[in-house]
């Protein structure tokens, strides 16, 4: 009897563990971007002799965890495993990119040189202004430029034009001010309200995903790009980086996909995060 009890105990451990569900790998997972013209009608680049190659890019925002087995050590503000990391500047990230790419035996695509200052760089706020040039042929990590995040945010070949990345409505998609606390906000932006409502940053993808099937690109975080920020939309230079998708403190406006953020290189904040991209 007793021989039949464990063997029952058993099989019923089997069972469940079986149709349990398993907590979802967010690490490096990257989506095949099919490349082309801009379809969604709400992008910048929308009817604009604009051509993208196929390329990747993160499915996820790059985590805390995801850093620290890289860089380790965790500069972010809000802990947490399946949070993004925050509190990175753009140079910290271009750094990232390379130590990944070496860590999983691939092409840096990166040559940074810290004791050169970039012409190209006219901040004035900017100490470091390290030369930061590519390999375009290297298979690493790299950060995707601004035209390549937003055609992968406005959905690629498949976009239904939404005004936010994935959807209409921005609370289906985005963790912004409104949504990022303990209550909903209402009334005008109001960064004490924010604070005292314990606003933060979430678990990358649990809003909804998009049309290709990538998270958190409106709200959550702002992501950094490659791209220098100007009167253009192809810039050569200038004091400024180019930043996308709004984050948990920013208004509704700022989760807008078309919506074009810019922050110096060696800026960093709580809401300043980034994902990661790879050529074909």
């Amino acid at each position: 009897m007793r021989k039949l009890f464990i063997f029952l105990l058993i099989a019923i451990t089997f069972v469940v563990s079986a149709c349990s569900p398993e907590k979802p790998e967010k690490n490096n997972t990257l989506v095949l971007v099919e490349g082309g013209t801009f379809k969604n009608t709400k992008s910048n680049y929308y009817g604009k002799s604009v051509t993208l190659s196929n390329f990747y890019i993160g499915k996820y925002e790059v985590t805390q965890k995801e850093w620290a087995e890289v860089m380790r050590s965790n500069p972010s503000q809000f802990i947490g495993e399946d949070l993004p990391v925050e509190t990175v500047s753009w140079y910290d990230v271009v750094e990232y990119c390379n130590a990944r790419s070496i860590k999983e035996g691939l092409k840096p695509y990166y040559n940074i040189d810290k004791s050169k200052k970039d012409p190209d760089n006219k901040s004035d706020n900017d100490h470091l202004k390290w030369t930061v040039s590519i390999n375009a042929e290297a298979d690493g990590y790299r950060l995707p430029t601004e035209a390549e995040w937003e055609y992968a945010a406005g959905g690629g070949q498949t976009s239904k034009s939404y005004t936010y990345s994935g959807s209409n409505k921005a609370d289906d998609v985005a963790w912004y001010w409104r949504n990022a606390g303990v209550k909903y906000l209402s009334g005008d932006w109001n960064w004490p309200v924010i604070e005292n409502n314990n606003s933060k940053t979430k678990s990358v993808g649990l809003k909804k995903p998009n049309e290709i099937g990538l998270y958190d690109m409106s709200g959550n975080v702002r992501e950094w790009c490659w791209s220098w920020y100007g009167d253009d939309l192809d810039p050569s230079g200038g004091s400024f980086r180019s930043v996308k998708g709004g984050g948990w403190i920013g208004d509704i406006g700022s989760s807008e996909l078309s919506f074009r953020g810019k922050f110096e290189a060696n800026g960093f904040g709580p809401d300043q995060g980034f994902r990661v991209s790879r050529n074909e």
